[in-house]
């Protein structure tokens, strides 16, 4: 039997082992940025003002699902002595992110312009609401919502603009950030990257705005939030909770009537040009049995189908995803490598390896002697 503790190394190490990156970040975007490349085994050092990043003020829970693995060193970058030190840190990194409002980034220096006369080789990763250049309009989660149509085109039609239940802008920039920090990191030159909030989300929006921008299709809200091309492929009551089913091509249909005792409907065209009807019968069909046993029903079928969950419930079904670090219970890594297996770190204590920067000078101090003699 395998006894290898749960979320300690396997074969390998990281693939991103060797990698230094500096946050400079606040709340979730920033931080959860570098946290995913800090799983991946990169050496991230959290770049803290006096006093602590805000997030530590909201909760420790919090805190702790944004930032394990990483490193702490408080600088006042305010300061001359504050961006001496960020220069020295900035000499043996490989890249500084940080999310903040395009003028404190350039107050702050935090910038590849400012930051080149450490190292040419830096990549720095601003993550913005509308861009560096974009002007420094406040641009939180909801607001980004709000202003890129999501939340217009989210809830029921006759219900109001409704937001999902957790901070969707901000992850999805988060994970882009990292992404264009790890293609400038792979490219071997250093320079600046600017991601905002506004344009991820307008990304996202792919097959809307081309539809919109192509067809001069404006999105519309659907009842039970069903999808515009596909049909059924929504939210549905059943005799007991609701079912989330999505149908997406002629082989599930058939399958999914086969079981519910449907009968025509066969082409994808059909049912999309026939919605209302359509609708009409698979609702009534389920409302015939609860959503647990549609299904238990449904997925030896190969039909894709689930009960709606909450996430206590959705937690107690995944048990092997939720790992601990330090003396929290936190949710793993999504991105699973053969071979290697993160160690879950606490997130840590302020300024807790501010030695880093006297690690680096003396190692500075070192090499400068040697190349003297």
């Amino acid at each position: 039997m395998d006894e290898t503790p749960k979320g300690t190394a396997v074969n390998s190490p990281g693939p991103l082992a060797g990698i230094r990156i500096l946050e400079v970040g606040v709340m979730l975007a920033g931080p959860y940025a570098t946290m995913m490349l800090a799983d991946l085994g990169a050496e991230v050092i959290k770049i803290e003002p006096p006093g602590g990043e805000i997030s530590r003020q909201v909760s420790d829970s919090y805190f702790a699902s944004l930032n394990r693995n990483k490193q702490s060193v408080c600088l006042d970058l305010r300061s001359a002595q504050g961006r001496q030190a960020l220069g020295e840190l900035v000499a043996e990194s490989h890249a500084l992110l940080v999310n903040m409002k395009p003028s404190a980034i350039r107050r702050l220096g935090l910038t590849y312009d400012a930051l080149r006369e450490f190292n040419e080789a830096i990549v720095c990763v601003a993550l913005t609401g509308f861009g560096l250049d974009g002007g420094d309009d406040p641009a939180f989660d909801y607001v980004i919502q709000a202003a890129t149509g999501v939340a217009a085109m989210t809830g029921d039609p006759d219900g109001p603009p409704t937001l999902p239940g957790y901070s969707s802008v901000d992850n999805s920039t988060g994970l882009t950030a990292a992404l264009g920090l790890l293609a400038q990191i792979v490219s071997g030159r250093g320079g600046q990257v600017d991601v905002s909030l506004r344009d991820v989300m307008l990304s996202q929006l792919n097959y809307r705005a081309s539809a919109f921008l192509n067809d001069g299709a404006a999105p519309r809200r659907y009842p039970m939030g069903a999808h515009s091309y596909y049909v059924p492929a929504q939210l549905f009551t059943t005799a007991e909770g609701y079912l989330a089913l999505f149908i997406t091509h002629d082989a599930f249909w058939a399958a999914f009537a086969g079981e519910a005792g449907i009968e025509g409907f066969p082409t994808m065209a059909e049912r999309a040009a026939r919605r209302d009807e359509v609708l009409a019968v698979v609702t009534a069909a389920l409302a015939r049995d609860s959503a647990a046993n549609w299904e238990a029903r449904l997925k030896p079928l190969g039909i894709p189908v689930s009960a709606v969950r909450t996430l206590p419930e959705a937690l107690a079904a995944t048990p092997e995803v939720v790992v601990s670090a330090g003396r929290f219970e936190l949710v793993r890594s999504p991105i699973r490598i053969a071979g290697y297996e993160p160690v879950y770190r606490a997130a840590p204590q302020l300024d807790e390896h501010a030695d880093v920067i006297d690690d680096l000078a003396r190692s500075a101090q070192s090499a400068h002697s040697s190349h003297s003699s």
